[in-house]
Formats: C-alpha cells, sequence, structure tokens
C-alpha cells in the first residue's frame, strides 16, 4: 500500500466513533456515507426484519458505498438502532420529538444494537453486532425538562437522545451491555480485528 494512503476509512459522520478510534490510537480517515436510511429502514420493517439485522445491514451498507471508491483499503461501516416493546426509534428531529422519544421509554427497558462491518472491494470480510439492555427509570417530567435544556441539541445526536457517558446517565435505572458499543462501536471487537487485518500491530 502506497505510504500516502491510511490503512482504514471510517464511513460514518459520527464524532463520537472518530473520538473513541482516535483515542485507541487508530490512524484512518473519515468518510461518510450518504445513503436513505430510512428507506431502508421502511423495507426492512415491512419484510418483518430483526432490529439486529437492520442495524447489520446499515453498516454494511454505509462500509460498500465508501468502499466502491477506494480499492484496496479497509472500510469500517457502523450503525446503532433502538427497540422498545417493538417500536423502532430513530434519532429526534427536534426538541419537541427528543422529549416524546424519552417520555416512551422513561421506566421501560429498551434494546441498544450496535452493528460493526469491515468491507474491503465492496466484499463483506467481518462483523459484529452487539446488543444492550438498557432500563430507563422514572424521572419525573420536570428532571426531563431540566435534562433537555442543559443538553440541548445534543439530545438530536444519539438514536436514545441520550450520551451515557455524559449526564444521560442519570436516566437509568440499569445497562447491560458494552460501554464502548453503547457509546456507538464495540471497539474491543473492532480493535482485535484491525489487529487480525493488519491495520494494527500485533
Amino acid at each position: 500500500m502506497p505510504a500516502d494512503r491510511t490503512p482504514l476509512i471510517l464511513a460514518s459522520a459520527s464524532a463520537g466513533r472518530r473520538a473513541m478510534l482516535e483515542n485507541a490510537g487508530v490512524v484512518f480517515d473519515v468518510e461518510a456515507a450518504s445513503i436513505d436510511e430510512d428507506a431502508v429502514k421502511q423495507s426492512l420493517g415491512a419484510e418483518g426484519a430483526s432490529v439486529e439485522r437492520a442495524a447489520e445491514t446499515l453498516a454494511e451498507i454505509k462500509a460498500r458505498r465508501i468502499s466502491a471508491r477506494h480499492p484496496g483499503i479497509l472500510v469500517l461501516g457502523s450503525d446503532s438502532m433502538l427497540e422498545c416493546e417493538g417500536r423502532w426509534f430513530d434519532k429526534a428531529t427536534s426538541m419537541e420529538e427528543a422529549r416524546e422519544h424519552l417520555q416512551a421509554m422513561r421506566g421501560r427497558t429498551h434494546r441498544l444494537v450496535t452493528s460493526a462491518v469491515l468491507v474491503r472491494d465492496e466484499g463483506r470480510i467481518w462483523h459484529h453486532t452487539a446488543v444492550a439492555s438498557m432500563t430507563m427509570r422514572n424521572f419525573s417530567d420536570a428532571w426531563l425538562d431540566a435534562y433537555l435544556a442543559e443538553i440541548g441539541e445534543a439530545a438530536c445526536a444519539s438514536v436514545g437522545c441520550y450520551q451515557v457517558e455524559g449526564r444521560g446517565l442519570q436516566l437509568f435505572a440499569r445497562i447491560d451491555g458494552d460501554f464502548f458499543a453503547i457509546v456507538g462501536l464495540p471497539m474491543v471487537q473492532v480493535l482485535d480485528q484491525l489487529r487480525t487485518q493488519g491495520v494494527l500491530a500485533t
């Protein structure tokens, strides 16, 4: 591989995923994939697909889209989806919608599914899907309003309207799952596979 080419491309605009890889010492480029996620989700939902399959499919589509433009380069795609009592939740598009989402999940347990897929030359070579069980406490409307006022538009930046690495942790009564996957990437598994693929030293 030419010296001026990085061995990995992250096919995501997520600042959180980028920060995790950077903090772990991974050298990579970023090229966000532009896909119609709503259309993909609607199609998969109509087929009765599981939320796990939906997250994996979206991650792979993103990686393949970027891989088509970069032959020979490893591309990492990732996607997180949230399911609560059969309902798939997308990122909120407004503060009002964020409030509705959090009220709908209050006092309930939801599943946060994060999938990572590695692609080279448009062929999938590895994937991993992590599922976290997240139980929200029965917080008051007053607390919810104060939380949203404090974090502002950040509520619309993640699929659950929270960041567990910040004040969003106070939303929860119980969390079972991989912290890194909850934040956006199953890092331990990704790093292990990057070593297997020669991106990181063994």
